[in-house]
């Protein structure tokens, strides 16, 4: 089944994205003047289009199952065979290795065919240049010894013919190839243990040090026979399956799965890495899970839930970073955040505002008290907290330091700019963390309303729209777009905060009817507002007009000249504050 679900999130107003032509033309009016004196059409009528305008801020995708993932990879599969003119299960094998790169495939094999199939691990005749199968092999008496079990006993044996003798120098054409040939119990045993720990695409011949590539018919063959004595639980053929679809998925860029956990869904879309810089592509898939939240990051299933903790459907997330959806903030931004709040940065930070070193054992020392004279604990060293001189040097002049203004003020300066920094980061911080803790429903509210939340979020969604431009705002750069972002950001809150401040207010017999309007009022203005908000964003990442006052690009990725840049931008300030104070 594959669905389009880009318009999932907009069912609460179904005429969306529909605009009103004062000059359309009504189909069914019988009005004379539009034909001419012998009744005809005086012009072909064109159909009005009645499709919505997709917003900016969405991205077009598409939610496979696995029966859909494992046709494509058929057609993918008979396609290849059918260009080269080899078997299908060889043609998975070199799909594979190409990490299903058809245009990369066929450009290696127009230039040596041989070498293609020796770098897969398919060894050929080179008469016919075709792929040497698995053969299996029937014995009557017990002559045959296999090397793992060393059993004679009269069973059949699996052997690959094409395997090169093990002493052969790698790129060698030679046709002296040897059988690896064991018995088919012992074979299978080998198979399961390597699909038991995860490995499908590239199941190697038995023998130690050989490279030869077990096809897949003969590995399907092997755990179907295997699967029909075990039980069900054990079997795994289902899993060898599943195995065979994650490569695939690995493999193609534009297939993502879903994070939840046990969810079968994989995700279609068509965005590539280099736009995660402008874009944040949001997706939602149709598993529908239910999460509750632990931290800005991480989505944990409620069956694990403790009472503490409340619960409520999500079900979108971002394709490019696999995190619970953060629009309108690019993914770039969000892992700086993430590891912002999860390190000891700001620790530091504190650190610096608030405490110094003793000059002579640098112990840190923090003030306490209004005095200036500081004693430390440790070496008993005294000097002055302001100018961190020698106390003894300051003769009368206590507790009233004027020496070394220069060093003074540089050091007030540093100071009052690492306490700025501090500031700084705690105010979006704390609007960050209040509207996290804002998406953890009271807890007599989400009884109360269970069945109705199952079917509408209402507010979570632009409460995490807000939550993240909380984080985008602590690195933009001051300039005209911050004042539009920051205005729209003030409008959703008020109204969020509006809503909020309805859906709590006690139900009394005589207003209900009236309260209920306000809130269906408000959840059409809250929305409204959302849209405008990630619409605005949108539009604004397209033209270029967002700046950051960091760099959104790793730094070790850079070209020489950048990465200097990079350096001096780091040690240099920036107008009206460092350059790393959003380090």
């Amino acid at each position: 089944m594959s669905s389009d679900t880009s318009d999932i999130e907009l069912e609460y107003d179904s005429t969306e994205g529909y605009e009103e032509d004062e000059d359309a033309i009504d189909l069914d009016s019988n009005d004379p003047s539009s034909d001419d004196g012998d009744g005809s059409s005086s012009f072909n009528m064109l159909p009005i289009s009645t499709q919505p305008t997709k917003p900016l801020y969405q991205v077009e995708y598409s939610v496979l199952e696995e029966s859909e993932l494992t046709q494509r990879q058929v057609k993918e599969i008979e396609h290849v065979a059918g260009i080269i003119g080899i078997e299908g299960k060889d043609a998975a094998l070199v799909l594979r290795y190409f990490g299903w790169n058809k245009d990369l495939l066929m450009e290696k094999y127009m230039d040596s065919p041989e070498k293609v199939f020796r770098d897969v691990g398919i060894r050929t005749d080179l008469e016919s240049n075709q792929p040497t199968p698995l053969k299996r092999k029937t014995r009557s008496t017990p002559t045959f010894l296999c090397d793992i079990c060393c059993d004679e006993a009269n069973q059949d044996s699996l052997y690959l013919p094409s395997c090169p003798p093990l002493d052969a120098e790698k790129g060698s054409t030679t046709t002296q190839f040897v059988k690896h040939e064991f018995c088919r119990e012992c074979y299978t045993q080998y198979v399961e243990g390597k699909v038991k720990e995860g490995e499908a695409r590239t199941i190697e011949c038995m023998e130690s040090q050989c490279k030869q590539i077990v096809d897949e018919n003969t590995i399907v063959d092997l755990l179907t026979v295997r699967d029909a004595t075990v039980p069900d639980n054990e079997r795994l053929m289902g899993r060898f399956q599943t195995l065979l679809n994650r490569t695939f998925v690995d493999d193609n860029p534009a297939l993502k799965f879903c994070p939840a956990p046990n969810c079968i869904y994989t995700i279609e879309c068509h965005v590539s890495k280099k736009s995660l810089d402008t874009v944040v592509p949001s997706v939602t898939c149709l598993c529908g899970q239910r999460y509750f939240h632990l931290s800005p990051f991480n989505w944990v299933p409620t069956h694990a839930h403790s009472k503490s903790i409340f619960i409520f459907n999500f079900r979108r997330f971002c394709f490019g970073c696999s995190l619970a959806d953060h629009q309108p903030c690019i993914c770039p931004i969000v892992k700086l955040w993430q590891q912002k709040c999860a390190d000891d940065s700001e620790t530091a930070n504190w650190i610096s505002a608030n405490t110094k070193e003793c000059t002579k054992c640098h112990s840190t020392i923090e003030k306490n008290g209004g005095c200036n004279h500081m004693t430390c604990k440790k070496c008993k060293h005294e000097f002055c907290w302001v100018c961190t001189g020698v106390w003894a040097d300051h003769g009368t002049a206590w507790y009233s330091c004027n020496r070394f203004e220069e060093k003074e003020e540089g050091g007030k300066d540093a100071q009052s700019k690492s306490r700025a920094s501090l500031e700084r980061y705690l105010h979006y911080y704390n609007r960050f963390a209040n509207h996290e803790q804002s998406l953890r429903l009271d807890k007599e509210l989400h009884i109360k309303t269970e069945k109705k939340m199952e079917r509408d979020t209402t507010s979570i969604k632009p409460q995490t729209t807000l939550k993240w431009t909380y984080a985008m705002a602590f690195y933009l750069e001051k300039n005209n777009f911050t004042a539009l972002f920051e205005d729209n950001q003030a409008d959703l809150e008020k109204a969020v905060e509006d809503l909020s401040g309805l859906l709590e207010s006690p139900i009394e017999a005589d207003t209900i009817v009236e309260l209920r309007q306000k809130v269906t009022d408000k959840t059409v203005y809250v929305h409204k507002r959302n849209e405008i908000m990630l619409e605005e964003t949108a539009r604004d990442y397209q033209d270029g007009r967002v700046f950051w006052n960091i760099l959104t690009t790793t730094p070790h990725n850079l070209p020489p000249f950048l990465f200097s840049l990079y350096l001096y931008a780091r040690s240099s300030p920036s107008k009206g504050a460092s350059s790393t104070d959003s380090l």
